[in-house]
């Protein structure tokens, strides 16, 4: 036994090396390929002359801006209070449809901000069926005579937003407090603090990590929103660097409010940084006992009970039954749309290859900080996943001119050495569309499957090792198989978001391309809602494929440590992000 442990030391000291080099090398390059639209931001905004800079400092910016600022505000409040309180509800107390409540809080995740938007647009709209409804029921014969508050406002773009974005605090922040120990709340109840009291004063700031990973998560999605905020008639800074582009054809003046934009992004992670930077959480209790839920009787039991199915009613049902309904009359009609199969095979084309591409390159740079003894390998993952927090319309900007710029050389070197025009291949084809959806979504992949090598043993890594094998076949014999349920969970999230996306496909999807989501916009921007329901109803039903996936792996274990554990290992899809606010962010149990 001595002698394997001493060659499985050689072997690693000296075997590996220049593998992991290799590994190393390649993770650079990935890391260049996401740094390359930040270069061609700042390559687009040097370039603009700056005449376009008057126009929308006194028209554009200030109300964008301040829009924007207000935008992000009331969507964190409403996230926050939202996704705290029904997770403290479902965790801490037993009431009617508790256990239905657990997994259905995270059905608006399958919903994108642009669908719930569409879809209020026209159950509330003037001559809609609430307003007729209540018209019919109170005798009103005008529309005008009643008319219930204009969803295309602020206020409604952050009702909207929030019921959909909420379960991106609700998932960590549940986890968070089935992780805790009972201690600390046994003592506060003890010492006379009554149900409120021990929330606000000791859950809440025990779990403030958790509530601030998932509130810069939904805030990162509110900045990326285009559909739901253009939809609603909110002109939000992501709003304005798409219509600086399409409407005043002016890509350098879109670049250089994409900077602007970009510098509110890290505003906030260095802000939510900042926060807690003197805040250490952790329990070193040996025995751990997780709080027992307590009974709800009475008016409290149904309080409870619908302050749980509002958010799931608003967030889900409502829209969902709305699409349903809609997508049958469209079909009682005239059937289903003739392009329709067209839509789905460019959108499942397109999620795919990208979904490959995501993996293969966060594979690569997992493993390659799993060979490296360097400590800035680490560092190299957290950058390069930087692209999520990167919005869709400013990663699209950015894209623009290398690609471009190499499609216009290859094109050349055709030309001259051939004959042939090449046109625009990479941004003519959607490779430029693949791109960006692999650079957007490669912490997803990444945090996954680093995620699942944490769990394999490196004492596998020194015994392969001590018997010759070089570090790829270790990966792919030993390590790809036990990594598979990381894998194919990290694959089918990536895949949903790819299918979701909505403001890079806008920008960058080739001329007479069109996919689910872009079909939708078209539909909506029409005002032809009926026409639209069943690519949002498409897109919903695959987006309900990652909830279930949580649900089960929610509701498939019997402790609740254990069960909150196995989410933050599923889970991270959008909690692994949050490796861009920080890593060690939620507290040790």
């Amino acid at each position: 036994m001595t002698i394997a442990i001493q060659s499985g030391r050689a072997g690693r000291s000296t075997h590996p090396a220049r593998p992991a080099i290799g590994w190393t090398a390649a993770s650079a390059l990935i890391l260049a390929l996401v740094m390359m639209p930040l270069a061609g931001l700042v390559y687009f905004a040097a370039r603009g002359s700056g005449s376009v800079w008057p126009h929308l400092i006194a028209y554009v910016l200030p109300h964008a801006i301040r829009t924007t600022v207000l935008l992000l505000l009331g969507v964190g409040v409403l996230v926050t209070m939202i996704g705290v309180g029904t997770a403290w509800l479902v965790s801490m107390f037993r009431f009617p449809g508790r256990r239905v409540f657990e997994w259905a809080l995270l059905l608006p995740l399958a919903v994108p901000t642009y669908i719930i938007a569409y879809a209020y647009l026209d159950v509330l709209h003037p001559i809609g069926p609430v307003q007729s409804a209540l018209r019919d029921l109170l005798g009103v014969t005008r529309p005008s005579e009643l008319r219930l508050p204009d969803m295309r406002s602020l206020g409604g773009c952050i009702l909207v937003l929030s019921f959909v974005l909420y379960p991106y605090v609700y998932l960590p922040v549940r986890a968070v407090f089935l992780m805790q120990s009972a201690a600390a709340l046994e003592v506060a109840r003890t010492l006379g603090a009554n149900r409120m009291r021990v929330f606000l004063r000791v859950a809440v700031p025990l779990a403030r990590p958790a509530i601030a990973i998932g509130v810069s998560l939904a805030l990162m999605e509110t900045l990326n929103d285009i559909g739901a905020s253009e939809f609603l008639g909110v002109r939000t800074l992501t709003v304005a660097i798409y219509t600086t582009w399409t409407i005043r054809m002016s890509v350098e003046g879109a670049a250089q409010m994409a900077l602007v934009m970009l510098a509110v992004v890290f505003a906030l992670i260095l802000l939510e940084r900042w926060a807690r930077r003197r805040q250490v959480y952790s329990g070193h209790a040996k025995r751990h006992h997780a709080a027992v839920p307590q009974p709800l009787r009475g008016w409290a039991a149904w309080v409870a009970c619908l302050a749980c199915l509002m958010p799931i009613a608003f967030g889900f049902l409502i829209p969902a039954s709305y699409l349903a309904v809609a997508s049958w009359r469209r079909y009682a009609i005239a059937g289903l749309p003739s392009a329709l199969p067209g839509w789905i095979g460019n959108s499942l084309m397109l999620a795919a290859i990208a979904t490959m591409l995501a993996i293969v390159a966060g594979l690569v740079l997992a493993y390659s900080v799993r060979l490296s003894r360097s400590p800035a390998a680490p560092a190299l993952v957290r950058l390069a996943s930087i692209g999520y927090a990167i919005p869709g319309t400013v990663l699209a900007v950015g894209l623009l001119v290398p690609l471009a710029s190499l499609d216009n050389s290859l094109d050349a070197f055709m030309r001259s050495s051939f004959g042939l025009s090449t046109g625009l291949l990479i941004t003519g084809s959607g490779g430029a569309l693949v791109l960006a959806y692999a650079i957007r979504f490669l912490a997803i992949s990444a945090g996954g499957v680093e995620a699942g090598l944490s769990k394999v043993s490196p004492h596998l890594d020194m015994a392969a090792r001590s018997l010759g094998s070089n570090p790829l076949k270790i990966l792919r014999v030993i390590h790809a198989p036990l990594i598979s349920p990381a894998l194919a969970a990290a694959a089918l999230l990536v895949f949903v978001d790819c299918m979701k996306e909505l403001p890079a496909t806008l920008l960058l999807q080739p001329f007479n391309f069109t996919t689910l989501a872009t079909a939708l916009y078209g539909e909506a921007k029409r005002g032809t809602y009926e026409d639209g329901a069943i690519a949002a109803l498409a897109i919903v039903l695959v987006g309900l494929l990652p909830v279930i996936v949580l649900a089960r792996v929610g509701a498939g274990t019997v402790s609740a440590g254990a069960g909150s554990k196995a989410m933050l290992e599923v889970a991270p899809s959008r909690i692994t992000a949050s490796r861009l606010v920080g890593p060690k962010s939620l507290p040790e149990s």
